[in-house]
């Protein structure tokens, strides 16, 4: 879907690469400017401040692949990224969890874990992108290193790496090359891992992301540049100006990113929304977040480069309000058409929480929406001209042999909504979505199998963490 025309597009495009040339941008690794210097770009002396000539910006973006595939351990869950292809991810990052058992709680493994289990155990949770809480009473330094491990071990889905360093980035790599036997040269033959980049709004990246950055594309990982600019706050509070800053900020990584290594596959990213003007608080599901993500799914194509939007809502319960707005995230990722919707299942509360019933509640909405996208078939059966000509004028199809060949399969089965009666309903136990939510997370993990991880990997890859914590971990930047 397209709602700003070609000259409109054009002119954020203008503007964008005008702040580019005109302004620039902070790079405040050291490192980064250096290679930034030997591509061509302008760079501050004695300061970090870089500005880049539209050629130059434009030279490096035409070097992105339009699609790629990222490969599973589990070959059944590798992705096409780019395309006709959209993907759903879990939530990522949240420091607490939340169920109608426990309420609201820190982020903790055992929780982190059982977020990983409904993920392996859910289809259209399609790869794990991040920590679905943070495990935050794992120490920081070594925190990774078990994470990841658990990433492993509890799912056979496409993983994230975290750009929170230089160590942190390099020890989950030699992870990847564990799990799939292979050494530096070959991880760069495929895409196995990838890592989501977040500028530091407006006009800046730090070093932590950049490190990352670094290190990925050396090895030819995939690298999502997504700048966090919230209009009003980070960004300017007219939609056109906060689109104008991000993408500003997306080319910038973007080309960035192929000056260190060419070819690189890579996404835009789009995750501009607004702040509540009376609180300050991000809001998210907004009318706004939708133009916003409508008009860079149309940035995107523009460049020819896959794009990843959000399923993202403000509210702080598991409620109508969270529903509500994720429907609208959601509908304006599709009509955008992202290849990758991060965020799809469990995030509430502005991304500072994850919620176990959201999770479940984010699966029926996505499930609904791929079954949306899942194309009619017009055959002469399914024209049925003979059943209509059987039942003829006022009769009904309910036992018709038509009917009864495809009762089973011919509409998609929910696994939360309650389509029954009311009195049926009531008998029940009249419980809402969000009740009926918690019950089915709870029988999920209960029916949770793990998958199978070979031996020797899990010793190499246990002998690997005990050696790295016994070496200290990664430091704290």
């Amino acid at each position: 879907m397209e709602i700003i025309s070609a000259d409109e597009l054009e002119s954020i495009h203008e503007a964008s690469l005008d702040l580019l040339e005109r302004i620039g941008i902070n790079f405040l690794l050291p490192e980064a400017r250096d290679i930034l210097a030997a591509a061509g770009a302008d760079v501050e002396k004695d300061g970090m401040r870089v500005r880049f000539d539209r050629e130059l910006v434009m030279s490096h973006i035409a070097r992105i692949p339009s699609e790629f595939t990222l490969h599973a351990r589990n070959p059944e869950h590798s992705l096409i990224f780019g395309g006709n292809t959209i993907n759903f991810s879990a939530v990522g990052s949240p420091p607490n969890w939340s169920d109608l058992t426990s309420g609201r709680q820190p982020g903790t493994y055992d929780a982190y874990c059982d977020f990983l289990r409904l993920t392996q155990s859910t289809n259209i949770a399609q790869l794990v992108a991040g920590h679905c809480v943070e495990p935050m009473n794992i120490e920081t330094p070594v925190r990774h290193l078990d994470a990841t491990m658990a990433m492993i071990e509890l799912t056979d889905k496409i993983f994230r790496i975290y750009s929170l360093g230089r160590q942190r980035t390099l020890d989950v790599l030699a992870m990847v090359r564990i799990l799939f036997g292979i050494n530096e040269s070959e991880l760069a033959d495929k895409a196995r891992v990838f890592t989501m980049i977040n500028s530091n709004s407006p006009l800046q990246y730090d070093i932590p992301m950049l490190w990352g950055m670094i290190e990925l594309a050396r090895c030819k990982q995939p690298v999502m540049i997504t700048p966090f600019t919230l209009a009003g706050a980070m960004a300017p509070v007219t939609l056109a100006g906060a689109l104008n800053l991000q993408n500003a900020e997306a080319l910038a990584g973007l080309a960035f990113v192929q000056m260190v290594g060419p070819g690189t596959p890579m996404m835009y990213g789009g995750f501009t929304s607004n702040v509540d003007m009376k609180s300050g608080s991000p809001a998210f599901g907004t009318p706004e977040y939708v133009k916003a993500t409508l008009i860079g799914g149309q940035l995107a194509r523009r460049y020819g480069v896959p794009y990843r939007s959000s399923n993202v809502n403000a509210s702080n319960a598991p409620d109508a309000q969270a529903t509500y707005e994720s429907q609208m995230s959601i509908w304006a990722s599709v009509l955008a058409h992202a290849n990758f919707v991060h965020h799809g299942l469990g995030w509430l509360e502005g991304g500072l929480c994850a919620s176990f019933e959201k999770f479940i509640i984010d699966a029926e909405m996505l499930q609904g929406m791929a079954e949306v996208l899942r194309p009619v078939s017009v055959t002469a059966a399914d024209l049925a001209v003979d059943a209509i000509e059987a039942v003829g004028p006022g009769g009904h199809f309910f036992g018709s042999p038509h009917t009864m060949e495809r009762y089973e399969t011919a509409f998609y089965q929910p696994m939360l909504s309650d389509w029954r009666n009311f009195e049926s309903w009531q008998e029940n136990g009249a419980l809402d979505a969000t009740q009926r939510a918690h019950r089915i997370y709870r029988q999920l993990l209960k029916s949770y199998e793990q998958p199978p991880l070979d031996a020797a990997i899990k010793e190499e890859l246990d002998t690997f963490i005990a050696r790295r914590k016994q070496e200290g971990g990664a430091p704290m930047q």
